[in-house]
């Protein structure tokens, strides 16, 4: 039996009993109008518009589709549109069970549909990521021939983890995370609509908002915990889902934090001070706190980043690519995994050795700046690279430091009003004892003075 007879034995049941389906599938959208967020590709006249035919005389454009974006935002939908749109036969597989035999038995049911009776396939591949080189190269025939019309997801990105035969004969297109007002009005249609509660229960302010935290972005996972709830409350005889309902169905107490008021900036302040104090266990409670209330990971990991060069410095020079590759990385894979790597990073922010050093320094050296100690640049390091600068003297008895022994040449580098300013003070912790030790011997080979002694403590 050709897997396409399994997906419309499921349609036909649904249609027949629409309560035997989950409310996730019973909210699928029928029509592009009906797809939640996802505006930037649901314009008139836009690529995806113009996939299924609107706009045009009839259905148009390339046969293979990529769809990159994080889990729960409407690939799959998107897939199932299109086919009910086009009126073509829609087939699912999934990279992580099926291979080349499966793939290619599709692919020849496709044929055989599309010459026997004349109903063209959309091929819905999940998770192509998963896919090998050669797992790849089996699609392209089809592709090539518009045997199916391909439709590929994937949450990784596709220039890292597509061959690019396949990229270039395929439409890209971007989706975005989903919103909470995206996330409210699907919770409020499936409420009301006749396909999901039909006006069964009612969801208050405060259970949405903690409904909204725990969805995280994904539409599959509000609608499944929106279903689980009204189940709990109907069976309590409750026209209403109150927050207590909610928090003992999804298991999740509601965490109280706003992310625009008060105790957004709180817990903030509270994670950085604790990772500062070497709390480690106090960092990952106000961690956690922030992700359970659904915070935007971005904005935790540009925390951690300004962390790791305020509090720590040089103290542990990894501190600052540690954090540059947690946010690097949370901005590719999303929550829920995303935390794992906040996580990463929090504990070894918290567990570095600690120095302000630098922090202090920029600041010093910029309150001279705001006090007028600038002063003309030393002739001898102005640009030396134009006519006529030689007259001027610009650049004239400069000293290459290559050419030194030790690479360090005695001569003058900053302007007379701040010449023996000592900005860095390092500390003795970590990895920075070495920094102190360095400056030290630069300073005496420079001929720098300790001048007046200003200049930031680093205590």
């Amino acid at each position: 039996m050709e897997p396409d007879l399994f997906t419309a034995a499921a349609e036909d049941r649904q249609e027949k009993d629409p309560s035997s389906s989950p409310l996730a599938v019973r909210m699928r959208p029928r029509t592009l109008d009906e797809v939640v967020g996802q505006q930037h590709l649901l314009k008139p006249g836009s690529p995806l518009r113009r996939l299924v035919g609107e706009g045009s005389g009839g259905p148009a454009g390339p046969s293979s589709v990529i769809l990159w974006g994080p889990p729960g935002i409407g690939k799959t939908t998107l897939a199932y549109v299109v086919s009910k749109a086009t009126n073509k036969r829609f087939v699912e597989l999934s990279a992580i069970t099926a291979g080349v035999k499966e793939v290619r038995a599709v692919i020849e049911g496709a044929r055989r549909a599309t010459g026997g009776y004349g109903k063209e396939t959309v091929l819905f591949l999940d998770e192509i990521h998963r896919f090998s080189k050669a797992q790849q190269d089996s699609l392209l025939p089809a592709v090539e021939n518009r045997w199916v019309t391909l439709i590929a997801a994937t949450t990784e990105n596709p220039y890292f983890s597509i061959i690019s035969p396949l990229l270039s004969r395929s439409l890209l297109l971007t989706l975005e995370s989903l919103t909470d007002d995206d996330l409210s009005g699907l919770l409020r249609r499936a409420l009301a609509d006749e396909r999901g509660l039909g006006g069964a229960v009612s969801l208050p302010e405060d259970a949405e908002a903690h409904l909204l935290r725990i969805a995280g972005g994904d539409a599959r996972r509000a609608l499944t915990a929106l279903e689980a709830a009204a189940g709990a409350a109907l069976s309590k005889q409750e026209k209403e889902i109150s927050l207590l309902t909610l928090e003992e169905t999804v298991d999740r107490a509601a965490v109280k934090y706003d992310r625009d008021g008060d105790q957004h900036y709180d817990v903030a302040s509270a994670l950085i001070k604790s990772i500062r104090g070497s709390d480690v266990d106090a960092a990952l409670h106000y961690l956690a706190r922030m992700i359970e209330a659904g915070e935007d990971p971005r904005f935790i990991a540009r925390r951690l980043m300004i962390s790791a060069s305020e509090d720590i410095g040089l103290a542990d020079p990894t501190a600052l690519p540690t954090a540059v590759a947690a946010a690097q990385a949370v901005a590719m894979i999303g929550f829920p995994e995303a935390a794992l790597t906040l996580s990463h990073a929090t504990i070894a922010l918290a567990l570095a050795p600690k120095s302000n050093a630098a922090t202090l320094a920029i600041s010093a050296a910029q309150e001279d700046v705001r006090k007028g100690l600038a002063g003309p640049v030393p002739a001898h390091l102005r640009d030396g690279h134009y006519k006529g600068a030689a007259k001027l003297g610009h650049a004239q008895g400069y000293v290459y430091p290559h050419d030194v022994p030790g690479g360090i040449a005695t001569q003058q580098y900053a302007p007379d009003a701040v010449r023996d300013k000592q900005y860095y003070r390092p500390t003795r912790y970590g990895a920075e004892a070495r920094y102190a030790d360095v400056v030290e011997r630069v300073r005496e080979r420079l001929g720098r003075t300790a001048g007046d002694g200003t200049g930031p403590s680093a205590g």
